[in-house]
Protein backbone atom coordinates (compact mmCIF):
# COMPACT_ATOMS: atom_id res chain seq x y z
CA UNK A 1 0.00 0.00 0.00
CA UNK A 2 2.89 2.44 0.96
CA UNK A 3 4.43 2.03 -2.82
CA UNK A 4 0.81 2.36 -4.27
CA UNK A 5 0.79 5.99 -2.20
CA UNK A 6 4.36 6.55 -3.16
CA UNK A 7 3.70 5.74 -6.97
CA UNK A 8 0.51 7.92 -6.79
CA UNK A 9 2.75 11.09 -5.66
CA UNK A 10 6.23 10.44 -7.29
CA UNK A 11 4.49 9.30 -10.97
CA UNK A 12 1.07 11.06 -12.80
CA UNK A 13 -0.15 8.20 -15.49
CA UNK A 14 -1.61 9.27 -18.54
CA UNK A 15 -3.91 6.70 -20.29
CA UNK A 16 -3.21 7.61 -23.93
CA UNK A 17 -0.15 8.72 -25.85
CA UNK A 18 -0.84 12.51 -26.52
CA UNK A 19 2.71 14.14 -26.31
CA UNK A 20 1.49 17.09 -23.78
CA UNK A 21 0.68 14.37 -21.47
CA UNK A 22 3.84 13.28 -19.47
CA UNK A 23 4.91 10.84 -16.43
CA UNK A 24 6.22 13.13 -14.05
CA UNK A 25 8.53 11.78 -11.44
CA UNK A 26 9.65 13.53 -8.17
CA UNK A 27 11.74 12.88 -5.12
CA UNK A 28 10.93 10.49 -2.34
CA UNK A 29 11.44 13.31 -0.06
CA UNK A 30 9.03 16.32 0.16
CA UNK A 31 9.36 19.61 -0.92
CA UNK A 32 10.75 22.01 1.29
CA UNK A 33 10.76 26.18 1.60
CA UNK A 34 13.33 27.16 -0.45
CA UNK A 35 14.88 31.06 0.33
CA UNK A 36 16.20 31.91 -3.06
CA UNK A 37 14.96 35.58 -2.84
CA UNK A 38 18.37 35.65 -0.70
CA UNK A 39 21.54 37.11 -2.68
CA UNK A 40 23.97 33.74 -2.56
CA UNK A 41 26.17 34.72 0.19
CA UNK A 42 23.50 36.29 2.70
CA UNK A 43 21.83 32.61 1.81
CA UNK A 44 25.21 30.45 2.68
CA UNK A 45 25.92 32.28 5.82
CA UNK A 46 22.53 32.87 7.20
CA UNK A 47 23.54 30.46 10.04
CA UNK A 48 26.33 32.13 10.75
CA UNK A 49 25.27 35.48 10.91
CA UNK A 50 27.74 37.10 13.80
CA UNK A 51 30.57 35.20 12.61
CA UNK A 52 31.86 32.01 14.29
CA UNK A 53 35.28 32.23 15.58
CA UNK A 54 35.73 29.01 16.90
CA UNK A 55 34.10 26.40 13.90
CA UNK A 56 36.82 26.06 11.54
CA UNK A 57 35.20 26.68 7.87
CA UNK A 58 38.42 26.10 5.55
CA UNK A 59 41.20 24.65 5.90
CA UNK A 60 44.23 24.42 3.78
CA UNK A 61 45.80 20.81 3.18
CA UNK A 62 49.08 21.69 1.82
CA UNK A 63 49.56 24.40 4.73
CA UNK A 64 47.68 23.46 7.84
CA UNK A 65 46.36 27.11 7.51
CA UNK A 66 42.73 27.16 9.41
CA UNK A 67 40.18 30.02 8.80
CA UNK A 68 37.02 29.81 10.82
CA UNK A 69 34.09 31.10 9.82
CA UNK A 70 34.32 34.61 11.40
CA UNK A 71 37.50 34.76 9.47
CA UNK A 72 36.15 33.66 5.77
CA UNK A 73 33.16 36.57 6.28
CA UNK A 74 35.19 39.28 7.49
CA UNK A 75 38.10 37.96 4.97
CA UNK A 76 35.30 38.03 1.98
CA UNK A 77 34.06 41.24 2.67
CA UNK A 78 37.66 42.87 2.56
CA UNK A 79 38.11 40.94 -0.46
CA UNK A 80 34.94 42.40 -2.51
CA UNK A 81 35.87 46.07 -0.43
CA UNK A 82 39.06 46.12 -2.40
CA UNK A 83 38.14 44.11 -5.53
CA UNK A 84 35.49 47.40 -5.65
CA UNK A 85 37.74 50.09 -4.97
CA UNK A 86 39.85 48.67 -8.37
CA UNK A 87 36.60 49.88 -10.60
CA UNK A 88 34.69 46.01 -10.24
CA UNK A 89 31.10 46.94 -10.27
CA UNK A 90 27.77 44.99 -10.14
CA UNK A 91 27.66 42.91 -13.14
CA UNK A 92 31.29 42.90 -14.11
CA UNK A 93 33.05 39.04 -14.55
CA UNK A 94 35.81 38.23 -12.58
CA UNK A 95 37.76 35.32 -13.71
CA UNK A 96 39.45 32.79 -11.43
CA UNK A 97 42.25 31.29 -12.51
CA UNK A 98 43.50 29.50 -9.58
CA UNK A 99 44.39 26.06 -8.10
CA UNK A 100 42.09 24.52 -5.24
CA UNK A 101 43.19 26.67 -2.19
CA UNK A 102 41.63 29.08 0.38
CA UNK A 103 42.03 32.22 -2.08
CA UNK A 104 39.85 30.44 -4.30
CA UNK A 105 36.89 30.17 -2.06
CA UNK A 106 37.15 33.40 -0.23
CA UNK A 107 38.02 35.35 -3.98
CA UNK A 108 34.82 33.09 -5.26
CA UNK A 109 32.53 34.66 -2.18
CA UNK A 110 34.20 37.96 -2.70
CA UNK A 111 32.87 38.12 -6.26
CA UNK A 112 29.30 37.11 -5.69
CA UNK A 113 29.12 38.96 -2.64
CA UNK A 114 30.00 42.42 -4.73
CA UNK A 115 27.30 41.35 -7.13
CA UNK A 116 30.10 40.96 -9.77
CA UNK A 117 30.12 37.44 -11.96
CA UNK A 118 32.66 34.86 -11.63
CA UNK A 119 34.10 32.60 -13.87
CA UNK A 120 36.49 30.10 -13.33
CA UNK A 121 38.75 28.50 -15.75
CA UNK A 122 41.67 25.62 -15.16
CA UNK A 123 45.20 27.25 -14.42
CA UNK A 124 46.53 24.99 -16.83
CA UNK A 125 44.46 25.96 -19.77
CA UNK A 126 46.84 27.09 -22.61
CA UNK A 127 46.91 30.82 -23.17
CA UNK A 128 44.55 30.42 -26.54
CA UNK A 129 41.99 28.56 -23.91
CA UNK A 130 42.29 31.65 -21.17
CA UNK A 131 41.93 33.92 -23.79
CA UNK A 132 38.68 32.38 -25.72
CA UNK A 133 36.89 32.06 -22.12
CA UNK A 134 38.13 35.67 -20.89
CA UNK A 135 36.59 37.43 -23.72
CA UNK A 136 33.82 35.12 -24.19
CA UNK A 137 32.92 36.47 -20.49
CA UNK A 138 33.97 40.04 -21.09
CA UNK A 139 36.31 38.99 -18.14
CA UNK A 140 37.47 42.55 -16.77
CA UNK A 141 39.66 41.23 -13.92
CA UNK A 142 41.77 37.89 -13.53
CA UNK A 143 42.94 36.19 -10.07
CA UNK A 144 45.50 34.10 -10.68
CA UNK A 145 49.15 32.73 -9.35
CA UNK A 146 52.50 34.40 -10.68
CA UNK A 147 53.85 31.55 -12.39
CA UNK A 148 50.64 31.70 -15.25
CA UNK A 149 50.73 35.46 -15.81
CA UNK A 150 53.13 34.93 -18.89
CA UNK A 151 49.80 33.30 -20.61
CA UNK A 152 47.86 36.70 -19.71
CA UNK A 153 49.95 39.03 -21.04
CA UNK A 154 47.85 39.77 -24.54
CA UNK A 155 44.77 40.38 -21.85
CA UNK A 156 46.88 42.74 -19.83
CA UNK A 157 47.54 44.67 -22.65
CA UNK A 158 43.53 45.21 -23.43
CA UNK A 159 42.96 46.78 -19.94
CA UNK A 160 42.03 43.19 -18.00
CA UNK A 161 43.53 43.73 -14.41
CA UNK A 162 45.69 40.64 -13.06
CA UNK A 163 45.99 39.90 -9.24
CA UNK A 164 48.19 37.77 -8.01
CA UNK A 165 48.21 35.12 -5.04
CA UNK A 166 52.04 34.97 -3.62
CA UNK A 167 52.18 31.68 -1.28
CA UNK A 168 55.91 32.97 0.42
CA UNK A 169 57.68 31.97 -2.92
CA UNK A 170 56.31 34.15 -5.46
CA UNK A 171 57.06 37.84 -5.55
CA UNK A 172 55.06 40.06 -7.37
CA UNK A 173 56.84 42.55 -8.35
CA UNK A 174 55.13 46.28 -9.63
CA UNK A 175 56.91 46.16 -12.99
CA UNK A 176 54.89 43.04 -13.74
CA UNK A 177 51.75 44.92 -13.75
CA UNK A 178 50.16 42.82 -11.22
CA UNK A 179 48.29 43.22 -7.68
CA UNK A 180 49.00 41.62 -4.78
CA UNK A 181 46.35 39.71 -3.92
CA UNK A 182 47.07 40.59 0.22
CA UNK A 183 46.32 43.83 -0.71
CA UNK A 184 42.71 43.06 -1.21
CA UNK A 185 42.60 40.96 2.18
CA UNK A 186 43.84 44.19 3.66
CA UNK A 187 41.04 46.32 2.34
CA UNK A 188 38.42 48.77 4.42
CA UNK A 189 35.23 46.91 4.48
CA UNK A 190 33.49 49.43 5.52
CA UNK A 191 33.98 50.97 2.40
CA UNK A 192 32.00 48.80 0.29
CA UNK A 193 28.49 50.10 -0.50
CA UNK A 194 26.10 47.83 0.22
CA UNK A 195 25.20 45.48 -2.79
CA UNK A 196 21.53 45.77 -4.53
CA UNK A 197 21.50 41.91 -6.13
CA UNK A 198 18.50 40.66 -7.51
CA UNK A 199 17.64 37.15 -7.50
CA UNK A 200 17.47 36.89 -11.46
CA UNK A 201 21.52 38.26 -11.34
CA UNK A 202 24.47 36.39 -13.20
CA UNK A 203 26.40 35.06 -10.03
CA UNK A 204 29.00 32.69 -12.20
CA UNK A 205 29.44 31.96 -15.67
CA UNK A 206 30.95 28.42 -15.34
CA UNK A 207 31.69 26.94 -19.16
CA UNK A 208 30.21 23.75 -20.56
CA UNK A 209 29.86 21.79 -23.49
CA UNK A 210 25.91 21.61 -23.05
CA UNK A 211 24.64 18.40 -25.09
CA UNK A 212 26.76 19.54 -28.11
CA UNK A 213 28.97 21.91 -29.60
CA UNK A 214 32.12 23.82 -28.35
CA UNK A 215 32.18 24.87 -24.86
CA UNK A 216 29.82 27.96 -23.80
CA UNK A 217 29.41 29.81 -21.28
CA UNK A 218 26.81 28.85 -18.70
CA UNK A 219 25.03 31.71 -16.94
CA UNK A 220 23.85 30.35 -13.33
CA UNK A 221 21.64 33.18 -11.25
CA UNK A 222 21.84 33.77 -7.78
CA UNK A 223 18.06 31.85 -7.41
CA UNK A 224 19.76 29.01 -8.97
CA UNK A 225 22.58 28.43 -7.31
CA UNK A 226 20.59 29.00 -3.74
CA UNK A 227 17.94 26.62 -4.72
CA UNK A 228 20.68 24.03 -6.38
CA UNK A 229 22.09 23.90 -2.43
CA UNK A 230 19.04 24.16 -0.76
CA UNK A 231 17.87 21.36 -2.66
CA UNK A 232 20.81 19.19 -1.21
CA UNK A 233 21.27 20.57 2.02
CA UNK A 234 18.26 22.02 3.62
CA UNK A 235 14.81 20.89 5.58
CA UNK A 236 14.13 18.80 8.31
CA UNK A 237 15.40 15.63 6.42
CA UNK A 238 18.14 17.02 3.92
CA UNK A 239 19.02 14.86 0.90
CA UNK A 240 22.49 15.34 1.32
CA UNK A 241 23.21 15.09 5.53
CA UNK A 242 26.32 17.72 5.94
CA UNK A 243 26.50 18.70 9.01
CA UNK A 244 28.29 20.56 11.88
CA UNK A 245 30.47 17.89 12.72
CA UNK A 246 31.67 17.02 9.14
CA UNK A 247 35.10 17.57 7.77
CA UNK A 248 34.57 17.33 3.69
CA UNK A 249 37.64 16.79 1.82
CA UNK A 250 38.05 18.58 -1.37
CA UNK A 251 40.78 17.19 -4.08
CA UNK A 252 38.42 17.37 -7.18
CA UNK A 253 38.65 20.55 -9.20
CA UNK A 254 37.18 23.68 -7.62
CA UNK A 255 36.67 25.03 -10.82
CA UNK A 256 34.10 22.58 -11.15
CA UNK A 257 30.67 23.59 -10.80
CA UNK A 258 30.63 20.39 -9.24
CA UNK A 259 32.63 21.21 -6.07
CA UNK A 260 31.31 24.73 -6.12
CA UNK A 261 27.42 24.17 -5.36
CA UNK A 262 27.60 20.39 -4.27
CA UNK A 263 30.64 20.45 -2.07
CA UNK A 264 31.89 23.99 -1.10
CA UNK A 265 28.57 26.19 -0.93
CA UNK A 266 26.86 22.94 0.86
CA UNK A 267 29.75 22.58 3.44
CA UNK A 268 29.65 25.85 4.23
CA UNK A 269 25.74 26.29 4.52
CA UNK A 270 25.46 23.82 6.40
CA UNK A 271 29.13 24.41 9.41
CA UNK A 272 31.32 21.92 7.95
CA UNK A 273 34.71 21.96 7.65
CA UNK A 274 36.36 21.90 4.20
CA UNK A 275 40.07 20.87 3.59
CA UNK A 276 41.12 21.95 0.58
CA UNK A 277 43.59 19.78 -1.56
CA UNK A 278 45.50 20.95 -4.37
CA UNK A 279 45.03 18.02 -6.13
CA UNK A 280 44.65 14.44 -5.47
CA UNK A 281 47.45 11.85 -4.43
CA UNK A 282 46.46 8.93 -3.04
CA UNK A 283 48.48 8.45 0.07
CA UNK A 284 48.52 12.32 0.87
CA UNK A 285 44.89 12.21 0.36
CA UNK A 286 44.65 8.76 3.35
CA UNK A 287 47.19 10.49 5.90
CA UNK A 288 45.30 13.96 5.87
CA UNK A 289 41.80 11.38 6.19
CA UNK A 290 43.64 10.15 9.23
CA UNK A 291 45.21 13.47 10.61
CA UNK A 292 41.90 15.42 10.35
CA UNK A 293 39.26 12.83 10.87
CA UNK A 294 37.52 13.52 7.62
CA UNK A 295 33.99 11.75 7.25
CA UNK A 296 32.97 12.79 3.78
CA UNK A 297 34.98 11.82 0.64
CA UNK A 298 33.82 13.37 -2.44
CA UNK A 299 35.36 11.64 -5.66
CA UNK A 300 34.81 10.98 -9.57
CA UNK A 301 35.55 7.22 -10.84
CA UNK A 302 39.06 7.32 -11.68
CA UNK A 303 39.59 8.19 -7.92
CA UNK A 304 37.45 5.05 -7.34
CA UNK A 305 39.81 3.23 -9.29
CA UNK A 306 43.13 4.24 -7.81
CA UNK A 307 41.44 3.11 -4.15
CA UNK A 308 40.00 -0.17 -5.25
CA UNK A 309 43.44 -0.86 -6.69
CA UNK A 310 46.05 0.19 -3.85
CA UNK A 311 47.39 -2.15 -1.62
CA UNK A 312 48.49 0.85 0.61
CA UNK A 313 44.90 1.64 2.29
CA UNK A 314 45.65 -1.08 5.15
CA UNK A 315 48.16 1.61 6.08
CA UNK A 316 46.14 4.62 6.89
CA UNK A 317 43.11 4.47 9.67
CA UNK A 318 40.08 5.78 7.18
CA UNK A 319 37.77 4.53 9.64
CA UNK A 320 36.41 8.16 10.26
CA UNK A 321 34.98 8.37 6.85
CA UNK A 322 30.91 8.09 6.90
CA UNK A 323 30.46 8.83 3.42
CA UNK A 324 31.91 8.54 0.00
CA UNK A 325 30.11 10.93 -2.72
CA UNK A 326 30.90 9.88 -6.68
CA UNK A 327 29.86 12.51 -9.00
CA UNK A 328 31.14 13.89 -12.47
CA UNK A 329 30.98 10.68 -14.24
CA UNK A 330 28.91 7.87 -14.27
CA UNK A 331 30.53 5.21 -11.83
CA UNK A 332 29.71 1.18 -12.66
CA UNK A 333 28.51 -0.79 -10.34
CA UNK A 334 31.05 -3.20 -10.29
CA UNK A 335 33.80 -0.41 -8.99
CA UNK A 336 31.17 0.63 -6.43
CA UNK A 337 30.95 -2.77 -4.85
CA UNK A 338 34.53 -3.15 -4.26
CA UNK A 339 35.10 0.23 -3.11
CA UNK A 340 33.03 -0.81 -0.39
CA UNK A 341 35.97 -3.29 0.67
CA UNK A 342 38.09 -0.20 1.46
CA UNK A 343 35.69 1.33 3.04
CA UNK A 344 33.56 -0.72 5.42
CA UNK A 345 32.62 2.12 7.26
CA UNK A 346 31.41 4.42 4.86
CA UNK A 347 28.00 4.84 3.32
CA UNK A 348 28.46 4.96 -0.68
CA UNK A 349 25.97 6.81 -3.64
CA UNK A 350 26.13 8.70 -6.89
CA UNK A 351 25.39 11.81 -7.26
CA UNK A 352 24.22 12.89 -10.95
CA UNK A 353 24.13 17.06 -12.53
CA UNK A 354 24.98 18.84 -14.87
CA UNK A 355 26.69 22.21 -15.15
CA UNK A 356 23.36 24.02 -16.94
CA UNK A 357 21.16 22.20 -14.37
CA UNK A 358 23.01 22.01 -10.54
CA UNK A 359 22.16 18.94 -8.99
CA UNK A 360 19.43 16.41 -11.21
CA UNK A 361 19.48 13.66 -9.01
CA UNK A 362 21.26 12.46 -5.33
CA UNK A 363 21.59 8.82 -3.57
CA UNK A 364 19.22 9.11 -1.13
CA UNK A 365 21.77 6.50 1.09
CA UNK A 366 22.58 10.04 2.34
CA UNK A 367 20.23 11.64 3.36
CA UNK A 368 19.10 12.40 7.04
CA UNK A 369 16.99 9.30 7.05
CA UNK A 370 18.55 7.35 4.70
CA UNK A 371 16.97 5.22 1.96
CA UNK A 372 17.89 1.69 1.02
CA UNK A 373 19.36 2.01 -2.30
CA UNK A 374 20.98 -0.03 -5.13
CA UNK A 375 24.55 0.49 -6.49
CA UNK A 376 25.01 1.70 -10.12
CA UNK A 377 22.26 4.05 -9.68
CA UNK A 378 23.07 7.40 -9.77
CA UNK A 379 20.30 8.30 -6.71
CA UNK A 380 16.58 9.37 -7.12
CA UNK A 381 15.29 13.49 -8.19
CA UNK A 382 16.37 16.12 -6.56
CA UNK A 383 13.64 17.70 -4.24
CA UNK A 384 11.91 21.34 -5.29
CA UNK A 385 12.18 19.66 -9.00
CA UNK A 386 10.51 17.48 -11.83
CA UNK A 387 12.25 14.74 -14.12
CA UNK A 388 10.52 13.20 -17.17
CA UNK A 389 11.96 10.73 -19.74
CA UNK A 390 11.04 11.42 -22.90
CA UNK A 391 11.68 9.25 -26.65
CA UNK A 392 14.29 10.41 -28.43
CA UNK A 393 12.41 10.59 -31.68
CA UNK A 394 9.08 11.30 -30.71
CA UNK A 395 9.88 13.26 -27.29
CA UNK A 396 6.43 11.41 -25.98
CA UNK A 397 7.26 10.64 -22.06
CA UNK A 398 8.47 7.02 -21.17
CA UNK A 399 6.87 5.05 -17.98
CA UNK A 400 8.95 3.66 -15.24
CA UNK A 401 11.94 1.40 -16.82
CA UNK A 402 11.62 2.57 -20.23
CA UNK A 403 15.06 4.45 -20.95
CA UNK A 404 15.08 7.64 -22.83
CA UNK A 405 16.59 11.26 -22.70
CA UNK A 406 16.34 12.53 -19.22
CA UNK A 407 15.01 16.20 -18.61
CA UNK A 408 14.55 17.89 -15.53
CA UNK A 409 12.49 21.35 -14.84
CA UNK A 410 12.65 23.48 -11.48
CA UNK A 411 14.55 26.96 -10.02
CA UNK A 412 17.83 25.47 -10.55
CA UNK A 413 18.45 25.42 -13.69
CA UNK A 414 20.70 28.13 -15.96
CA UNK A 415 18.90 30.87 -17.26
CA UNK A 416 16.95 29.56 -20.20
CA UNK A 417 18.31 29.23 -23.60
CA UNK A 418 15.77 27.94 -26.09
CA UNK A 419 18.38 25.41 -27.38
CA UNK A 420 18.61 23.87 -24.34
CA UNK A 421 15.45 24.84 -22.20
CA UNK A 422 12.08 24.29 -24.14
CA UNK A 423 8.99 26.70 -23.83
CA UNK A 424 7.69 24.42 -20.64
CA UNK A 425 10.83 24.74 -18.86
CA UNK A 426 12.13 21.28 -19.51
CA UNK A 427 16.02 21.08 -19.75
CA UNK A 428 17.34 18.73 -22.10
CA UNK A 429 20.29 16.79 -20.59
CA UNK A 430 21.77 15.07 -23.33
CA UNK A 431 21.75 11.36 -21.12
CA UNK A 432 19.69 8.32 -21.74
CA UNK A 433 18.35 6.78 -18.76
CA UNK A 434 15.28 5.08 -17.06
CA UNK A 435 13.89 5.17 -13.60
CA UNK A 436 12.85 2.03 -12.68
CA UNK A 437 10.13 0.92 -9.95
CA UNK A 438 12.16 2.17 -6.72
CA UNK A 439 12.17 6.05 -8.36
CA UNK A 440 15.86 5.19 -8.56
CA UNK A 441 17.79 6.92 -11.99
CA UNK A 442 20.16 4.57 -14.20
CA UNK A 443 22.07 6.77 -16.96
CA UNK A 444 22.76 4.15 -19.86
CA UNK A 445 24.04 6.42 -22.50
CA UNK A 446 24.45 10.04 -23.91
CA UNK A 447 23.07 11.51 -26.79
CA UNK A 448 26.00 14.45 -26.17
CA UNK A 449 28.91 14.42 -27.89
CA UNK A 450 31.02 15.54 -24.95
CA UNK A 451 33.75 13.09 -23.51
CA UNK A 452 34.25 12.57 -20.07
CA UNK A 453 37.83 12.25 -19.39
CA UNK A 454 38.22 11.64 -15.56
CA UNK A 455 35.41 13.91 -15.19
CA UNK A 456 36.51 16.75 -16.96
CA UNK A 457 35.14 17.84 -20.41
CA UNK A 458 36.26 17.52 -23.12
CA UNK A 459 34.49 19.15 -26.45
CA UNK A 460 34.97 16.99 -29.47
CA UNK A 461 33.93 20.46 -31.95
CA UNK A 462 36.82 21.99 -30.24
CA UNK A 463 39.26 19.71 -31.33
CA UNK A 464 37.98 19.33 -34.57
CA UNK A 465 38.52 22.77 -34.89
CA UNK A 466 41.95 22.49 -34.48
CA UNK A 467 42.60 19.60 -36.77
CA UNK A 468 40.80 20.97 -39.22
CA UNK A 469 43.41 24.28 -39.03
CA UNK A 470 45.79 22.15 -40.17
CA UNK A 471 46.92 22.60 -43.61
CA UNK A 472 47.35 18.76 -44.75
CA UNK A 473 44.03 17.92 -42.99
CA UNK A 474 40.97 17.86 -45.15
CA UNK A 475 38.66 16.81 -42.81
CA UNK A 476 38.08 15.55 -39.17
CA UNK A 477 36.22 14.08 -36.23
CA UNK A 478 36.88 13.42 -32.60
CA UNK A 479 35.04 10.40 -30.51
CA UNK A 480 35.49 9.03 -27.44
CA UNK A 481 37.59 5.48 -26.94
CA UNK A 482 36.80 3.95 -23.83
CA UNK A 483 39.63 3.82 -21.07
CA UNK A 484 39.53 1.92 -17.78
CA UNK A 485 41.88 4.79 -15.82
CA UNK A 486 40.13 7.86 -17.62
CA UNK A 487 36.77 6.46 -18.28
CA UNK A 488 36.92 8.00 -22.30
CA UNK A 489 39.99 9.34 -23.83
CA UNK A 490 39.71 11.61 -27.26
CA UNK A 491 40.69 9.47 -30.68
CA UNK A 492 40.95 11.76 -33.79
CA UNK A 493 39.61 10.53 -36.94
CA UNK A 494 41.51 12.17 -39.98
CA UNK A 495 41.49 12.45 -43.32
CA UNK A 496 44.62 13.96 -44.62
CA UNK A 497 45.27 16.22 -48.03
CA UNK A 498 45.72 14.59 -51.25
CA UNK A 499 49.87 14.24 -51.34
CA UNK A 500 49.77 14.51 -47.84
CA UNK A 501 52.99 12.38 -45.53
CA UNK A 502 51.11 13.39 -42.46
CA UNK A 503 51.75 11.20 -39.82
CA UNK A 504 50.09 10.45 -36.39
CA UNK A 505 53.13 12.07 -34.21
CA UNK A 506 52.49 15.36 -36.48
CA UNK A 507 48.86 15.23 -35.67
CA UNK A 508 49.26 14.86 -32.35
CA UNK A 509 52.17 17.23 -31.44
CA UNK A 510 49.89 20.18 -33.41
CA UNK A 511 47.28 19.46 -31.36
CA UNK A 512 48.66 18.50 -28.34
CA UNK A 513 50.67 21.79 -27.72
CA UNK A 514 47.81 23.96 -28.16
CA UNK A 515 44.88 22.64 -25.66
CA UNK A 516 45.07 21.27 -22.04
CA UNK A 517 46.61 17.74 -20.95
CA UNK A 518 43.16 16.23 -20.76
CA UNK A 519 42.34 17.20 -24.38
CA UNK A 520 44.89 15.72 -25.67
CA UNK A 521 44.23 13.24 -28.88
CA UNK A 522 45.48 9.72 -27.38
CA UNK A 523 45.36 8.32 -31.00
CA UNK A 524 45.12 9.26 -34.58
CA UNK A 525 43.23 6.93 -37.38
CA UNK A 526 43.26 7.57 -40.75
CA UNK A 527 40.50 7.01 -42.86
CA UNK A 528 39.52 7.59 -46.01
CA UNK A 529 36.22 10.00 -45.57
CA UNK A 530 34.34 10.84 -42.56
CA UNK A 531 30.77 9.26 -42.57
CA UNK A 532 28.00 12.26 -42.60
CA UNK A 533 24.19 12.02 -42.55
CA UNK A 534 22.48 13.75 -45.91
CA UNK A 535 21.96 16.99 -43.72
CA UNK A 536 26.17 17.27 -42.81
CA UNK A 537 25.63 15.89 -39.27
CA UNK A 538 29.21 14.02 -38.00
CA UNK A 539 27.67 10.39 -37.44
CA UNK A 540 30.45 9.65 -34.71
CA UNK A 541 28.03 6.36 -34.00
CA UNK A 542 29.85 4.91 -36.86
CA UNK A 543 33.17 5.93 -36.23
CA UNK A 544 33.20 5.14 -32.40
CA UNK A 545 31.59 1.42 -33.85
CA UNK A 546 34.75 1.12 -35.65
CA UNK A 547 36.44 1.46 -32.90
Amino acid sequence: MAFRQQEALSLTKKTDQDPSQDFIFRSKLPDISIPNHLPLTEYVFSGHRDGDSTTKCLIDGATGRVFTYADVQITLRRIAAGIYGMGIRHGDTVMLLLPNSPEFALSFLAVVHLGAVSTSANPLFTQTEIAKQAKASAVKMIITKSCHVHKLTNLQQLGVVIVCVDDGNDVVSLADGCVSFRELTQADETKLPKPQISPEDTVSIPYSSGTTGLPKGVMITHKGLVTSISQKVDGENPNLNFTRDDVIICFLPMFHTFTHSSLMLSAMRTGAAFLILPRFELNLVMELIQRYKVTVVPVAPPVVLAFVKSLETEKYDLSSVRMMLSGAATLKKELEDAVRLKLPNAIFGQSYGMTEAGTVANSLAFAKSPFKTKSGSCGTVIRNAEMKVVDTISGVSLPRNKPGEICIRGDQLMKATVRTIDKDGWLHTGDIGFVDEDDEIFIVDRLKELIKFKGYQVAPAELEALLISHPCIKDAAVVAMKDEIAGEVPVACVVKSEGSKLTEEDVKNYVNKQVVHYKRIKMVLFVKSIPKSASGKLLRKVLRAKL
